[in-house]
């Protein structure tokens, strides 16, 4: 990973009360909402960008149709004024949305993803992000996945979901670091805070 930009983005997906849901099943990382906060209290601190993705369900069943509570950020990860909010209706954030362009206009090459779910929204996201050319990070215990099952009928737990999802994305788009290594290697970018 490059040093971090003061302009790098911290991009976090999908953090929306719909997450909770007991119908998604079982999930792995129960500490992910906590290293967000880390990592967004760090960035707020530095004055780095932030951008909130929210789904939006084109499906009637979806924890995310509209009109639910479903839809709406957790509490604790609530955006400020400043932060861009941006919504999607399919896993990939830059499907459709304006990110790149939004990224483009204030020449932000740098994206750190962090959000739900591992092998959908965020594996989607960070592949488009490494295809457009920006230098992507995932933040591997700031995401966190659910129980799978495969075609075959093969349940996977959701630590094997999200360890081959972040394998996937490490072999051709993004760099996966964990938040205290990227916390760490950045302690200069953040020191005027501490």
């Amino acid at each position: 990973m490059d040093p971090l930009a003061t302009n790098a983005a911290l991009v976090i997906i999908d953090m929306q009360q719909g997450m909770h849901s007991p119908a998604l099943g079982r999930r792995n990382n129960p500490e992910a909402e906590s290293n967000i906060l880390r990592l967004l209290s760090a960035w707020r601190q530095s004055g780095r960008p932030v951008v909130h993705v929210r789904h939006i369900s084109r499906s009637p069943t979806s924890v995310f149709w509209p009109g639910q509570a479903g839809c709406e950020f957790q509490p604790a990860l609530q955006p400020l004024a400043l932060e861009h909010v941006l919504e999607k209706n399919v896993p990939d954030a830059f499907t459709h949305t304006g990110l790149e362009r939004w990224l483009h206009t204030r020449s932000i090459r740098q994206l750190v993803i962090v959000g739900v779910i591992t092998n959908n929204s965020v594996e989607a996201t960070a592949r488009s992000g490494g295809n457009l050319g920006f230098d992507v990070t995932v933040i591997s215990d700031a995401c966190y996945t659910f129980d799978q099952t495969d075609l075959s009928g093969r349940l996977w737990p959701a630590e094997d979901v999200h360890a081959l999802s972040l394998s996937n994305l490490a072999m051709d788009y993004a760099t996966i670091v964990a938040t205290g290594e990227i916390l760490a290697g950045s302690h200069t970018a953040f020191r005027q805070d501490l």
